[in-house]
């Protein structure tokens, strides 16, 4: 039986082909080449494609998911959590919380720079300024 290509996996894991490509560089899944070059995947690379999917949707890296090579065959979402995973989800949650918490603090400095040149240029802070020359002192 012949494998999929890789418009085929796309199609069927919701991904593109170029994201395909991507994970397959990161050996994520492995394709055989076939006379003419074009890249095919056996049927087992739906599951592990959907896999990868659900754990980059959960806020993990390509590199955090290549910890869960040896599970990526099976049903993910329903196995219970190793230690290793939820390390792993532990420390990218850090990762998250700090550039959120970089964010916020970014938006409150910008915000305070709006509130101190509003009384000074008179303009609404809702609104846009008049002129995109118009530089905010921060």
């Amino acid at each position: 039986m012949p494998g999929l290509r890789i418009g085929e996996l796309a199609r069927g894991t919701g991904s593109t082909p170029r994201a395909l490509r991507h994970y397959e560089e990161h050996g994520l899944i492995d394709s055989h080449r076939t006379a003419n070059g074009y890249r095919e995947y056996d049927d087992r690379a739906v599951v592990r494609v959907r896999n990868i999917r659900h754990l980059l949707a959960a806020g993990l890296t390509l590199t955090d998911v290549r910890a869960f090579l040896p599970c990526l065959d099976g049903d993910v979402a329903a196995a219970a959590p190793s230690p290793v995973g939820l390390r792993i989800a532990r420390d990218r949650l850090a990762v998250l919380d700090a550039r959120i918490a970089a964010q916020v603090a970014l938006r409150d400095r910008l915000a305070a720079a709006l509130r101190d040149a509003t009384p000074a240029t008179g303009l609404d802070t809702a609104t846009p300024a008049a002129s995109p020359d118009t530089a905010l002192t921060v």
